[in-house]
């Protein structure tokens, strides 16, 4: 496979270039960028935290757990 002059020079550039070869759907960066972006940025996790705050709590309640109010030493 090879780039053409302008997607070379959008790679060469920091930017990603999407492509598809044989039915398949690729994205070609420049390696530095896809370390940045695994390492420090991307997360693949399918959950905001939000979103894993409310499955949490929807867990609890279908538990019947009521908080930890019912571990507190009342005053």
């Amino acid at each position: 496979m090879e780039l053409t002059d302008k997607q070379f020079e959008a790679v060469r550039s920091g930017e990603c270039v999407r492509l598809t070869e044989e039915g398949t759907d690729l994205v070609i960066l420049r390696a530095d960028v896809f370390d940045r972006l695994r390492n420090n940025i991307y997360d693949d996790n399918p959950w905001t935290d939000e979103e894993m705050d409310l499955l949490a709590a929807e867990d609890a309640d279908s538990l019947g757990w009521e908080g930890m109010e019912a571990y507190q030493d009342p005053d």
